[in-house]
């Protein structure tokens, strides 16, 4: 079944008024008819199943069957802090971050980051990258579109970390597997957790011990080098685990 969001100011009652591009991909990409059912989150807790009643120019008019609270969402919020990887790499790592629950994206340029972007293609690239976690969100039942932040500066992305209960950074040169392991068994459901990934040429030394002032941990992520693609998802994966575990 398709899933769509919408704000909450879209719902009345029984029906839910879906404006936009969603109206488009409805009617002419996915050629949907009256009486379709369909997925739809309100961008927090509630999920809606529905069935199309009108198909209008600009809109589309859901009414709704029933309405559930759906625990998808992990139990905490994991904003992933990704250096600036070349190529298009950047869309597999929030499309499969966003599968894996990610909470917010936040893509930064470090020292050693080969991509270099002036501020009208890094715009461009940002609205790209919004798009990509809104299907990915979709496509997972995620109930709500996780957040890819404009491109930031190590210094802001350390700033924002700040806010985040956990902070962790894995570096080649960590050792010790077990106060990873401690570290990650010491969540508790509701913290938050920041994640520091490198681009391809890895952290600057200078930006790893500015991490570490800031209460980011250094962990390790096992005797093996992991591209800048796989490392993220490592972590998030080793977290949603850990987080899913915890629950039931």
């Amino acid at each position: 079944m398709h899933r769509f969001f919408v704000e909450p100011s879209q719902i009345e009652g029984n029906y839910i008024h879906i404006t936009g591009k969603d109206v488009n991909h409805i009617k002419n990409v996915l050629r949907m008819k009256q009486g379709e059912e369909i997925l739809i989150s309100d961008g927090d807790k509630q999920e809606y199943t529905c069935y199309i009643e009108q198909l209008e120019a600009e809109e589309v008019l859901a009414h709704v069957i029933y309405v559930e609270e759906a625990g998808f969402e992990l139990s905490s919020k994991i904003y992933l802090f990704q250096g600036l990887p070349k190529s298009d790499k950047m869309e597999l790592i929030i499309q499969k971050a966003v599968e894996l629950g990610v909470w917010e994206v936040i893509p930064v340029a470090t020292s050693r980051a080969v991509v270099k972007l002036d501020e009208k293609k890094a715009a461009k690239k940002v609205a790209r990258w919004q798009q990509i976690a809104e299907s990915a969100a979709k496509q997972s039942k995620r109930m709500r579109i996780p957040k890819v932040h404009p491109v930031c500066s190590f210094q802001e992305a350390l700033e924002y970390a700040k806010q985040c209960h956990v902070k962790m950074i894995p570096y080649e040169l960590a050792r010790g597997m077990k106060a990873t392991r401690q570290l990650i068994d010491s969540i508790e459901p509701g913290q938050s957790i920041a994640i520091f990934i490198g681009p391809e040429g890895g952290f600057s030394e200078a930006e790893v011990e500015g991490a570490i002032s800031h209460d980011i941990q250094p962990i390790t992520l096992g005797k093996r080098i992991l591209r800048t693609e796989t490392a993220g998802l490592a972590v998030l994966s080793i977290l949603m685990f850990q987080l899913e575990s915890d629950e039931s």
